[in-house]
């Protein structure tokens, strides 16, 4: 469903094999017939120019062929390099030819026609010619593959090695039969060391370099009718970059899971959430424009750019927000669970950096909610055995009791006590709960009452307010609003609601939102959402060390 824009699929450059795919196969095969036509003819023009000038400096005759063998030695070992170089060409451009193959031809033809020039080379009867067409045959070979053929260091460091290391005896031998003493032929060998380490050093370094150039051209790639442009963030399984449409010029954000981060269960998670998420149609929730994967196997999907600002940096940036503007934003984020919980859909990740602010359609603090990955669909019976009840997925700040103590029962009220614990946040501008042990976290999310957000900070703070976000962390899932729409309404009741007018948000937008929305994606800082293993989970309690409590993934963007 795309291309890379350089000829060489990005995320194979990492070390997985180029013909893992058809389309990798196919480019493979591409650059190898490229190799064997470029030593074909270089080999068959040397021959063809050689055959010329001896037959015109002998009068018609062709001593290339009959002079005593020893030259027509040297063609027959030319014309075997010839050949190989002809049969690489031949091969690599046959679709039938199994993936398998192609590094085996790519490693035998390359070896094969460098001895057969090292070869041809002991046939000159002076030491310094044969010296100098050895090196020269086995430099052409070797830098004509790192140039052309997509390799690794380490394979071509091997490839180089098997190919050099016969200079190092056929030096030897050539003293030796230039009748050199014992001495002269251990100095040669040694020379033939010296040329066979500047042969290795140069043609590794070279495909070194153009392989890392490669990849960094791939860095710009096109994933069907999107181009990407800028890394705008970064995750445990994701990129998501800022990429435009060839076509509309909409400004889009792409999300890519990374093969290299990427295991079954996490792929079958990434194309669920945009499957979930690209049903869900509220204005506070971020579009879906489409998916799919790309050349090299990484799945994306294409959403609308959000230039905005998440609610943790909000908060990090400029302090706690004033009660109307929390109740402002509450209620909008109500709306797209709203949405979520009528359709079946539990989001399981709500926290501040899932909500972003935005100016929008002529409005000003807009706020979308963003990454379902972890969201489960209460209807779907296969669910257990793709997330399995033995996992905690969530954010360890905003996990509910009941996501702890049994992770395969969440349902609709488990967002409203992360969003209870996202108002908490916005008011005091920390945690509800705030430790660097893991388990410790957890533990007061079991069995802590929350203080009111006024007493944590040491100032008033509207009391019907703080009554509903109280209300929201109750332990007891039924003593908290049923629903996002329930507590839509309470907010809607509170006495501050309405008074974060569009004159105030837009004079906020005007004076920071330029500079929030340039900083998108370069903040690092937010609370990583953590797969926790329940299957081998020692007793929550605050003393045992937060390792003991194994966690085995972190999720994507």
């Amino acid at each position: 469903m795309g291309a890379p824009l350089s000829d060489l699929p990005r995320a194979r450059l990492r070390g997985s094999s180029l013909t893992d795919t058809e389309e990798g196969r196919t480019f493979f095969g591409q650059r190898l017939s490229v190799l064997g036509l470029c030593i074909f003819a270089l080999s068959g023009g040397f021959q063809c120019v050689q055959s010329v000038t001896f037959t015109a400096l002998t009068w018609g005759h062709v001593p290339i062929w009959t002079r005593n063998g020893v030259l027509g030695a040297e063609a027959l070992l030319q014309l075997g390099a010839t050949a190989t170089a002809g049969l690489l060409w031949w091969l690599s451009r046959r679709r039938s030819l199994p993936a398998a193959w192609f590094p085996r031809l790519d490693a035998g033809a390359t070896i094969l026609m460098c001895g057969f020039f090292q070869a041809s080379a002991t046939m000159e009867r002076e030491l310094e010619t044969g010296v100098v067409l050895m090196v020269l045959t086995t430099l052409c070979v070797l830098g004509t593959r790192a140039i052309v053929v997509p390799s690794g260091v380490r394979r071509t460091l091997a490839i180089s090695v098997v190919c050099t290391a016969p200079i190092v005896v056929l030096t030897a031998v050539l003293v030796h039969r230039a009748g050199a003493s014992p001495g002269n032929v251990v100095v040669s060998a040694s020379n033939g060391v010296m040329w066979a380490i500047v042969l290795i050093t140069i043609s590794t370094v070279a495909s070194g370099t153009i392989f890392d150039l490669r990849r960094e051209v791939g860095q710009t790639r096109v994933l069907g009718q999107y181009t990407l442009e800028e890394k705008i963030g970064s995750g445990g399984m994701g990129e998501v970059w800022r990429a435009s449409h060839a076509m509309l010029r909409r400004p889009t954000a792409i999300k890519l899971l990374l093969p290299e981060r990427t295991g079954e269960a996490a792929l079958q998670r990434f194309e669920r959430e945009v499957q979930l998420t690209a049903r869900l149609t509220h204005p506070n929730t971020v579009s879906i424009f489409d998916y799919g994967r790309s050349l090299d196997g990484v799945f994306y999907f294409a959403m609308e750019l959000l230039d905005g600002v998440d609610l943790e940096r909000l908060v990090g940036d400029h302090g706690p927000l004033p009660p109307e503007r929390v109740v402002h934003v509450l209620r909008q984020v109500c709306g797209a669970l709203a949405e979520a919980h009528a359709m079946g859909l539990v989001h399981r990740d709500v926290k501040p950096a899932n909500v972003i602010l935005i100016a929008r359609g002529g409005e000003a603090d807009v706020a979308k909610v963003v990454d379902f990955g972890l969201v489960k669909e209460l209807e779907v019976s296969g669910d257990v055995a793709l997330t399995g009840t033995s996992a905690i997925l969530g954010t360890p700040l905003y996990l509910s009791p009941e996501s702890i103590v049994s992770p395969g029962s969440v349902d609709a009220q488990t967002d409203i006590y992360a969003l209870g614990a996202v108002g908490w946040f916005l008011l005091v501008g920390r945690p509800v709960f705030d430790s660097d042990n893991l388990v410790a976290v957890c533990s007061h999310h079991l069995h802590s009452i929350p203080e009111r957000p006024s007493a944590r900070i040491g100032r008033p703070l509207p009391s019907d307010l703080e009554d509903v976000l109280l209300q929201c962390l109750d332990k007891d899932r039924n003593a908290r609003p049923i629903g996002a729409r329930a507590l839509r309404d309470a907010l809607d009741a509170c006495a501050c609601a309405g008074r974060w007018t569009d004159a105030r948000a837009a004079a906020w937008w005007a004076e920071f939102g330029a500079a929030q929305a340039s900083a998108t994606g370069r903040r690092s800082g937010a609370p990583h959402t953590l797969a926790i293993d329940l299957s081998v989970r020692e007793a929550v309690d605050p003393t045992v060390p937060a390792a003991r409590l194994p966690v085995a993934d972190a999720a994507a963007v």
